[in-house]
């Protein structure tokens, strides 16, 4: 019991820790490797895509709310 309360708790990122073990399995040198490392910018830029479009649904939905609160007013 004593045991399990000095052990340290990590956190860590799982596609970090996954391309972290492939790196020490194969080297940087590893034609493997750099295909790996490639799939990382692509998979970081696939994120990067449903963030934008995220945003964009977001901004849209607060435009439609804006248009919705406006009263038009007649003037004589």
């Amino acid at each position: 019991m004593e045991k399990e309360k000095n052990e340290k708790k990590t956190q860590f990122c799982l596609v970090g820790k996954f391309f972290y073990d492939f790196e020490k399995a194969f080297g940087k040198k590893s034609r493997f490797y750099k295909h790996m490392m490639q799939s990382r910018v692509e998979f970081f830029k696939a994120i990067r895509s449903l963030v934008d479009n995220k945003i964009e649904v977001l901004e849209k939905k607060a435009s439609a709310a804006n248009k919705k609160e406006m009263t038009k007013i007649k003037v004589e």
